[in-house]
């Protein structure tokens, strides 16, 4: 207990005694020494109860700072009293919160460069493994089981030819590093372009595209390239994980700053995962890895749209899989 509170202890007591002797003994000139202590006690309560105030205040702020991600912030430190240890508490918590997001962004950096730097190194080899590969199906093989042993080895060596190229693509988003082309594009035309090409195949899986795209074009500054990429994604995905004989339904609609973008389909899997999971990398929903793939297609898509400053969510109902996506209709990155 500190010096000031024990004397505003003190003077409360005082005035207290005084009040009942006041109100008890009027005539006893008590309602003087009264007043005498009630001005004693207003000229030390209240600069000692702003100041602790205007103390408080600063660590409600500070502390306001911190959870706003602000975390070069320091609370001040002054004096040794509760609200002093308090604002070393915050501050302590803080700097324990500053070393794990450091280690955490060291370990993210370190990975990305792992992945870029492994992805470089099987590139050259692969060429080569796929240029003999080429070489070998243009021989004249007599023996039908070197044959089938040149179709596995071609199609092995382009799936990871995808694996080793979505690697890279991907840590080269998550660090940063790429730049977008941004254009004024027609999304609508572009999201018919990529249904057309799939409907092509969808037919070997019984599946059906059914689309409700508006008529007119949907005018958006995006980077038609990446919009592309992430259009390639998810309707490969619907068509590669839909159960047989299902509906892909897909959207496009436009409002004042947005355009919004929905592709459902019905899961032949058992979906029993959180749905952020299936943005993790290497997440896949067949998890016995029986369809191909590299687990990284959604992971792209998000960096993609978040590259974009839009938003993607994922909802799952049942065997129903929906992803939904925004972007903005004018451009908020530089091009």
């Amino acid at each position: 207990m500190t010096l000031s509170i024990i004397i505003i202890f003190i003077l409360t007591a005082i005035a207290g005694i005084c009040g009942w002797r006041a109100a008890t003994y009027p005539d006893k000139g008590e309602m003087v020494w009264l007043i005498l202590y009630e001005v004693l006690y207003v000229l030390l309560v209240i600069p000692y109860t702003m100041s602790k105030l205007s103390r408080f205040v600063k660590i409600v702020k500070g502390t306001k700072e911190i959870a706003e991600g602000n975390i070069r912030y320091t609370i001040e430190e002054t004096g040794k009293d509760a609200l002093s240890r308090l604002a070393g508490y915050i501050n302590n918590m803080k700097l324990g919160y500053q070393n794990a997001l450091d280690n955490q962004i060291k370990g993210e950096r370190l990975k990305t460069e792992l992945i870029t730097n492994v992805s470089h190194d099987l590139k050259t080899p692969l060429t080569s493994i796929i240029n003999f590969v080429d070489l070998l199906k243009k021989e004249e093989l007599q023996s039908e089981k070197a044959q089938s042993y040149v179709q596995v080895l071609d199609r092995k060596s382009l799936r990871l030819k995808i694996l080793i190229e979505d690697l890279f693509e991907v840590s080269k988003m998550t660090s940063g590093a790429v730049e977008l082309d941004i254009e004024t594009i027609d999304v609508a035309t572009l999201l018919k372009q990529a249904i057309a090409e799939f409907s092509s195949n969808v037919g070997d899986a019984s599946l059906e595209i059914r689309e409700k795209i508006a008529q007119s074009p949907i005018y958006a500054d995006l980077d038609g390239n990446k919009i592309w990429r992430v259009f390639e994604n998810l309707i490969g995905n619907a068509k590669k994980y839909s159960l047989p004989g299902t509906r892909i339904y897909i959207y496009l609609d436009e409002d004042t700053d947005k355009v919004s973008f929905k592709i459902q389909n019905t899961a032949v899997y058992e979906i029993d995962f959180v749905a952020e999971e299936l943005f993790e990398r290497f997440k896949r929903v067949d998890e016995s890895r029986q369809t191909e793939g590299s687990g990284l297609g959604l992971a792209i898509v998000k960096s993609i749209v978040e590259l974009h400053r839009g938003d993607i969510k994922i909802e799952i109902h049942g065997d129903q899989f929906n992803v939904i996506i925004n972007l903005p209709k004018h451009s908020l990155v530089a091009g």
